[in-house]
């Protein structure tokens, strides 16, 4: 699910939190993987996002839905989902998120732990590297009026141009909460994605989100490089600007554009199964091609003006 900062954002800068760019360079040096991919989103054109709502196609592939979530601040949002095991995709059209959100090109990545506690550690690393992480409180509303704690966060900065990753950790009133449809723990302090996350990808061919590739501003980047160091993913500077981590089973890239030019790119997905043959989906102005074995990608073309 997307996180809708602006209300938090307000008062973090009312406040006179400091939003500085921290340092990108050098790789993580923490022996413990704290951050695990959680969800990323992407706000695409109109046509394929209508595309993809509608799409037969992705229903069967994976475990799809489209919903409206109420979170902290009274902000609602409608996004379409791929749901996977431990890991999902989150898609909206143009002017599906307030203000500035909702344009194309925009994009965002939720990293969560998967132990209670976890969080406070990663704030200590990113404070340690010369960051300042700005606590957030996520709620729920499950339509009774009534917001339920829904997650803590971390966000990387109060500003950003077209990209922010943020931190999570699901708070026990959540699991509590039978409304939520989550697992039981299966250690103390579990608070991990396949806890909160159904079963239901098992009825069809999406497993997981393997790899994102996603285009954003160099002050964008220079703002998520310490989290993903914080989380203990191993960090590599791409030449000519850019970033990969890798870290959890899952691969990230960030390429380094102007503005114009951000965006979600490309989406790798591993499957439940291998198939033998390469089929081929074209949904709006995007490719999503799977197989052959048990692999597929979807890669996301820009179209009309920013």
């Amino acid at each position: 699910m997307i996180v809708v900062f602006t209300v938090v954002l307000a008062g973090a800068l009312a406040a006179g939190v400091g939003t500085a760019r921290a340092d990108g360079g050098g790789a993580s040096s923490h022996e413990r993987q704290l951050l695990f991919s959680n969800h990323s989103y992407g706000v695409l054109d109109r046509e394929t996002a209508d595309a993809i709502e509608h799409s037969d196609y992705l229903k069967d592939f994976a475990s799809f839905q489209v919903r409206t979530t109420s979170g902290a601040g009274g902000q609602t949002w409608t996004g379409r989902y791929l749901m996977g095991r431990e890991t999902y995709l989150e898609l909206f059209g143009v002017g599906d998120l307030p203000g500035p959100d909702g344009v194309l090109g925009s994009a965002g990545m939720g990293l969560s732990t998967e132990r209670d506690g976890d969080l406070t550690t990663v704030a200590e690393r990113m404070k340690s590297a010369g960051a300042t992480p700005v606590d957030f409180l996520q709620t729920k509303d499950f339509g009774d009026g009534v917001p339920v704690p829904w997650f803590d966060a971390l966000l990387t900065s109060t500003e950003y141009d077209a990209f922010q990753a943020w931190a999570m950790e699901y708070r026990p009133e959540y699991f509590a909460d039978p409304r939520s449809n989550t697992e039981p723990e299966r250690f103390p302090g579990d608070v991990g994605r396949a806890r909160y996350l159904s079963d239901d990808y098992r009825a069809h061919l999406m497993r997981d989100v393997t790899s994102v590739r996603i285009a954003v501003t160099g002050d964008d980047l220079a703002d998520t490089l310490p989290l993903l160091r914080a989380g203990g993913f191993a960090v590599r500077d791409l030449p000519g600007g850019g970033a990969v981590a890798e870290g959890g089973g899952t691969t990230i890239r960030l390429d380094a554009v102007p503005r114009a030019q951000a965006g979600l790119q490309r989406v790798e997905m591993s499957l439940n199964r291998p198939v033998k043959t390469r089929h081929v989906e074209r949904i709006g102005h995007s490719t999503l091609t799977v197989g052959p074995g048990a692999h597929a990608v979807w890669t996301f073309t820009d179209a009309g003006d920013r």
